[in-house]
């Protein structure tokens, strides 16, 4: 049954592992989510599934002066995506991108010194990997996490989110090996319209998380 709005991240979670279920296979894989938001869906699947649960570090690449609209993404280790026709459109110049990349990558290095405190990148080589987040708006930064993943040589790459714009998932869809979404509104607006509850996940949640999913393998 699809639903026609969700109650929080943790119930999509379940959601989504019910759907995962009937399709993966009993090799075990890994579920990555996409911090911040995507965690305690992750977090749903990877209980379910029994796979560990890992993070994947991405940033939206927000226009100057409209930090909401995306104009690409960057993701660990090394990948940037680039929107080409929004960039010409607007006339952001390469220095203006570069100074938003800069911002984005000290974040990141900071998200990474708090969220894996040393630990290595989940080794997901001829694995499946199941990426989760909790919602795609212009899908940015899950296009670029699955550019970064592809480079590791999974053995599939399956997206799952809870709600998703049409166009944006079709998008998604052709560079997934398999896809998997609860809603697809016509009329996405904020991605957070499709929740009764859509607090901010805190940096501390995120660790919680982590843990608890490392101290249950």
């Amino acid at each position: 049954m699809t639903p026609s709005k969700l109650y929080d991240r943790r119930q999509a979670g379940r959601l989504l592992a019910e759907r995962l279920m009937s399709a993966q296979s009993s090799e075990t894989g890994w579920v990555i989510a996409l911090p911040r938001g995507g965690v305690p869906v992750g977090y749903e699947i990877a209980q379910r599934l029994r796979w560990p649960l890992d993070i994947w570090l991405v940033r939206k690449l927000g226009v100057p002066n409209q930090p909401e609209l995306a104009m690409g993404a960057i993701a660990v280790p090394d990948m940037q995506i680039l929107n080409r026709a929004l960039v010409n459109r607007l006339g952001v110049t390469p220095d203006q991108i570069a100074a938003v990349v800069q911002t984005e990558l000290q974040e990141l290095q900071r998200r990474d010194r708090q969220y894996r405190a040393g630990r290595p990148l989940p080794a997901i080589t001829q694995r499946p990997v199941i990426l989760v987040d909790d919602g795609v708006a212009t899908g940015a930064t899950l296009k670029a996490a699955i550019a970064a993943l592809r480079k590791f040589r999974p053995q599939s790459i399956t997206v799952a989110v809870p709600v998703a714009a049409p166009q944006s998932w079709r998008h998604i869809r052709r560079q997934a090996d398999a896809a998997v979404c609860l809603i697809t509104p016509a009329n996405m607006g904020a991605i957070s319209q499709w929740y009764d509850h859509f607090e901010a996940v805190t940096d501390t949640a995120v660790v919680e998380l982590l843990t608890a999913c490392q101290l249950d393998e």
